[in-house]
């Protein structure tokens, strides 16, 4: 159960429910769930959180398989039910191996297919853990990315602690109430 009421679009004022029209107009379930349906309650703020996710998304330079083991990686640290409900299937889709799902969600280190997945773990996992990252993963991520890419990691595991965080503080239920984390 949510901390918060649901909104009501029929009371927003034109700037919120522009905003929200082009938000429903990328969810083709037609529901406004989890973080957005917090974020719209500020248009601006909303306006912030949805352009980062589609830069990250969309326009990101990742590969589909690394984007979303960022987000699960980060889902599991929070047990942000609702990210990891979405993202679990986005990673299915994307062709992350059901293994390495599982492991991450049973807080094991996955049995990784190649460095690119290793190496996304240890800097979202030492950011995490250690709020750091050590010279040797900096090192073999650089040689692996790029400055770049690595920015990119970093932001998505950042965004996703923010997602993660909004999540937990108003208690915003997953997709069929589903509780796949302990």
């Amino acid at each position: 159960m949510s901390r918060v009421p649901d909104i009501v679009p029929e009371k927003f004022n034109s700037e919120h429910r522009a905003l929200y029209d082009r938000i429903m107009a990328g969810r083709p379930d037609g529901k406004l769930q989890g973080p957005s349906a917090l974020w719209i309650r500020d248009a601006k703020l909303a306006a912030a959180a949805n352009q980062m996710a589609g830069v990250l998304r969309k326009d990101g330079k990742l590969e589909a398989p690394l984007f979303e083991l960022i987000t699960l990686i980060v889902a599991r640290q929070w047990t942000a039910q609702y990210v990891w409900v979405v993202h679990a299937k986005e990673a299915e889709r994307a062709g992350l191996e059901s293994a390495i799902i599982e492991a991450i969600r049973a807080r094991r280190v996955p049995p990784f297919s190649n460095g690119k997945q290793a190496a996304i773990y240890e800097i979202a996992h030492e950011l995490m853990e250690t709020k750091e990252i050590s010279d040797a993963t900096y090192a073999r991520a650089l040689d692996l990315f790029g400055v770049d890419l690595i920015l990119e990691i970093v932001t998505a595991v950042g965004f996703y602690t923010l997602v993660s965080m909004t999540l937990k503080t108003f208690d915003a239920p997953a997709p069929g109430d589903a509780r796949p984390l302990d």
